[in-house]
């Protein structure tokens, strides 16, 4: 999960501000995609909803860099709504349960 950590902290590093947040968007689903398909089997639920909340974090901070506004009630200003209207990948509800049995 460190790995996906620093490849969301670098695609919304605070150097990249010039860019647009859809720009930013269309670098991160693939990988966010990518990642989802590789460990969706088997119960990710919760990493799943942290890697949300993260993403969710990391593009509040960097609009409101880009936009510059202060403070850090980001969540308030950015809602998950905002996150959905901008096409954000979410990872939470994209997993495969095993089942229980051997199938024969």
């Amino acid at each position: 999960m460190s790995v996906l950590r620093d490849k969301i902290r670098a695609a919304t590093s605070r150097s990249k501000t010039e860019r647009p947040v859809s720009a930013v968007v269309a670098d991160l689903n693939p990988v966010l995609r990518g990642w989802a398909a590789c460990f969706r089997n088997g119960d990710s639920g919760r990493k799943f909803n942290a890697v949300d909340g993260y993403v969710h974090e990391r593009l509040a901070i960097f609009a409101s860099r880009k936009h510059r506004l202060r403070g850090r009630n980001w969540a308030t200003r950015f809602t998950y709504g905002w996150i959905t209207r901008l096409g954000v990948y979410r990872l939470t509800g994209n997993m495969y349960r095993a089942t229980a049995h051997d199938s024969r």
